[in-house]
């Protein structure tokens, strides 16, 4: 019976022996090596201080200079490798580790942006396309967008029908661009394109505008800049127009009604000469050569148009000379008798008639007189005074001549002027009207008196007589003791057709 049981207890015993060993892991051991290397997408430039770390989690270290990394000691089994840098999108690899062998894994990190799109092109809104009548200063508006909302730059670029000039705005942060300066009578087109800083850039259409025509100012007058004699243009509003750049000494401006060109005076290579330009300022040409413009003091020289303005009557010493308006045709009609230098000249369409102011070469010992075509002394207007004198222009018809005279008689080295007012001489009558100088400021000349085209106003330059002071236009209405009107400041040499 004993040994019954005992069987039984063995066989159980055993039994449960075998289960338990049956159901035991068999657990694999060992390590190995996991090896990589990071690089840029699509340029393969090595990338160092990358992130390396894996799951399940082992060591976490950085790529080197090279790009390369490695993990050592890891034990064998699957493992997820991740790769992350700044700038970069983050990257993962599988690895399987095996004892006593090493795993290689390769990283392409995509910089962060390359799935970055590309900014909307630019809306044109302001002006419309095809607008007219532009002003020459004008707000450029347009509307950007981006996908992701990345902050926009804008560059501008604007081109013209009249030359190759290209305007170029870059790194603009708004959308509204205020741009001056444009040329009258000008076709425009202008296009903006947007950057993200990402992607390559994105341009609008391209729109167009034209800009207002050039003013018929009739007005013109000189004004000093930065040293140099410099025309200006302006209306009866007193909007004014640059006519010639500050870089070049350019005074005295002459209208031809006829051609709509102004021929002036300017500085050229040591030497004064006469030019003629658009009423625009563009298209200088320079008319004389052979022989310059040359006399005593050269702000007191004057010239004048003749024969239809087709021809320029211009002083050099004692000699008169005409020239035809494209330079050529040269002729000398006039030299003074007592070698006194021609200073100013006029010309009288209606009648051929021809004005002088001559001087010695102090500016003073005047005479101001009329000759004919062939030279031939017609009128005295004024002779044997002292003091300076001068500003002559001939009416429409020929019957009266507009000067100015120091009534002082003063004379002296420096050519100061100290009470000079203006005068009318009538042809007719061979008489000298009193002064139409009315409200003269005391201490003040009136200077470069010349008629309106309506011959109702004269239009003269008023400057304190220090021969410092500043210089301004004033409109006198004949007739008028209180008909002084101020047309422009800072402004001399008057001219108006």
């Amino acid at each position: 019976m004993k040994n019954h049981i005992f069987k039984i207890f063995f066989t159980i015993s055993a039994l449960v022996l075998f289960c338990a060993c049956s159901e035991e892991t068999i657990t694999i051991t060992g390590q190995g090596t996991l090896t990589g290397k990071v690089v840029e997408k699509s340029t393969n430039i090595p990338l160092e201080n990358v992130k390396i770390s894996t799951n399940p989690n082992t060591s976490t270290i950085f790529s080197d200079s090279e790009g390369n990394f490695q993990i050592s000691n890891i034990d064998v089994g699957d493992y997820s490798v991740k790769a992350e840098k700044e700038g970069y999108i983050v990257k993962f690899e599988g690895a399987t580790i095996q004892e006593s062998v090493s795993a290689n894994v390769i990283f392409e990190l995509e910089i962060e942006t390359a799935n970055n799109d590309a900014p909307n092109a630019p809306i044109l809104l302001e002006p419309l396309n095809d607008s007219v009548e532009v002003g020459l200063s004008i707000d450029l508006v347009w509307s950007g967008s981006d996908p992701e909302e990345d902050e926009l730059t804008y560059s501008v670029e604007i081109l013209n029908d009249q030359n190759a000039d290209v305007i170029s705005f870059t790194e603009i942060t708004d959308t509204t661009l205020t741009v001056s300066g444009l040329m009258y009578n000008t076709k425009y087109f202008w296009q903006v394109t947007a950057n993200d800083g990402i992607n390559n850039s994105v341009s609008s259409n391209v729109f167009n505008f034209r800009t207002i025509e050039f003013p018929e100012n009739r007005i013109f007058f000189t004004r000093k800049i930065n040293g140099n004699n410099v025309i200006f243009s302006t209306d009866d509003d007193g909007n004014e127009i640059q006519l010639t750049s500050q870089n070049n000494n350019s005074w005295r401006p002459r209208k031809a009604q006829s051609l709509n060109k102004i021929a002036f005076l300017r500085s050229n290579g040591g030497q004064t000469h006469v030019f003629t330009m658009n009423l625009d300022g563009s298209d200088v040409q320079q008319i004389t050569s052979a022989v310059p413009v040359n006399g005593f003091n050269f702000e007191e020289i004057d010239f004048e148009w003749t024969n239809n303005d087709s021809q320029i009557l211009y002083p050099s010493f004692d000699k008169l000379y005409v020239i035809d308006s494209d330079g050529s045709g040269l002729n000398q009609i006039y030299q003074t008798s007592n070698g006194n230098f021609i200073t100013e000249v006029d010309w009288n369409q209606n009648t051929a008639t021809i004005a002088l102011k001559t001087n010695n070469s102090n500016g003073y010992e005047v005479e101001i007189f009329t000759i004919n075509t062939s030279g031939v002394v017609q009128d005295i207007i004024l002779q044997g005074i002292t003091g300076a004198a001068g500003g002559i222009d001939l009416s429409f018809d020929g019957t009266k001549l507009l000067y100015t005279r120091d009534v002082t008689g003063n004379e002296n080295q420096e050519y100061r002027q100290l009470n000079s007012q203006v005068f009318i001489y009538d042809l007719t009558t061979m008489t000298t009207n009193s002064t139409v100088s009315f409200e003269k400021p005391p201490g003040t000349n009136d200077l470069d008196a010349k008629f309106s085209p309506t011959e109702a106003e004269i239009i003269i330059e008023n400057t304190p007589n220090d021969g410092l002071s500043q210089s301004n236009i004033y409109k006198l209405t004949l007739g008028q003791v209180n008909g002084r009107e101020l047309i422009e400041e800072d402004a001399k040499m008057p001219d108006w057709k």
